[in-house]
């Protein structure tokens, strides 16, 4: 009878520290290396009667990953070489590196930095960061969706719109649209 409360005490002590510390279940946190070549961010800019299309390549970065979730990450994003993919080409390429928008002989790159991330379910989440962008630094957050995250490498993509007068870029305001179409295409390994 002795050995018996003896057992359900430790049973109870036991049970009662275990209830107090969190029990963690998380794995270890693997960094996956931004594949500059194959990443890169689409970008659509629309005007009362047309539009134009093109890119920024992803110059460098890191994404971390825990258990097959994203959880943080940090790129840079090639400003000065900017691409038209439309007839308008070199010479709007020229003008998007004035002053007028993107000011890329002060500000050749721009970075963003993962903050936060909320998964709504196994491969969609919101992703909130700081982008810093022709000198501002300002909270951008946008759904994502996370193709993949295992041994093979990382791929995620996200379609979002964001307004570029937040960043000072306020040229032809009233002609052109201040909402600029995004399409982020990442590609990360190990």
């Amino acid at each position: 009878m002795k050995k018996m409360a003896l057992a359900l005490l430790s049973t109870a002590f036991l049970v009662g520290i275990y209830s107090f510390t969190g029990v963690s279940s998380t794995k270890e946190v693997i960094t996956y290396k931004v594949e500059a070549g194959k990443s890169r961010v689409d970008w659509v800019g629309s005007k009362k009667n047309d539009f134009h299309t093109g890119f920024f390549n992803v110059k460098s970065g890191a994404v971390q990953v825990n258990g097959g979730k994203v959880t943080g990450g940090e790129f840079v994003i090639d400003l000065a070489n900017i691409k038209v993919t439309d007839a308008a080409g070199a010479k709007l390429e020229g003008h998007l590196k004035s002053g007028d928008f993107f000011d890329v002989a002060k500000y050749g790159e721009a970075t963003y930095k993962i903050t936060n991330v909320v998964y709504s379910d196994e491969t969609n989440a919101t992703i909130t960061g700081e982008l810093n962008l022709k000198g501002a630094s300002l909270p951008v957050s946008f759904k994502a969706a996370i193709r993949s995250a295992d041994e093979k490498g990382l791929f995620a993509e996200a379609f979002f719109a964001m307004d570029r007068t937040l960043f000072g870029i306020n040229y032809g305001v009233g002609n052109i649209a201040k909402d600029v179409q995004v399409a982020v295409h990442l590609y990360a390994t190990k």
